[in-house]
């Protein structure tokens, strides 16, 4: 006769596995703090102005 086994300690293991691995997921897509986030939009923001400086306004003509 064979050992018994208790599917639902299987069954339990692979949903904690599965959302381990959705939660790793999650992670590297949504995982940065406010400030990176923050700092990330001040970087741009000072980008787009310094490029915007030195923009040059052409007058066209018909």
């Amino acid at each position: 006769m064979g050992n018994v086994i208790n599917l639902n300690r299987f069954r339990k293991r692979a949903e904690r596995e599965a959302s381990a691995k959705q939660a790793d997921a999650n992670r590297t897509k949504f995982g940065r703090t406010k400030a990176d986030r923050s700092a990330e939009e001040k970087q741009a923001d000072q980008t787009k102005a310094h490029l915007d400086q030195h923009r040059i306004d052409r007058e066209e003509q018909p």
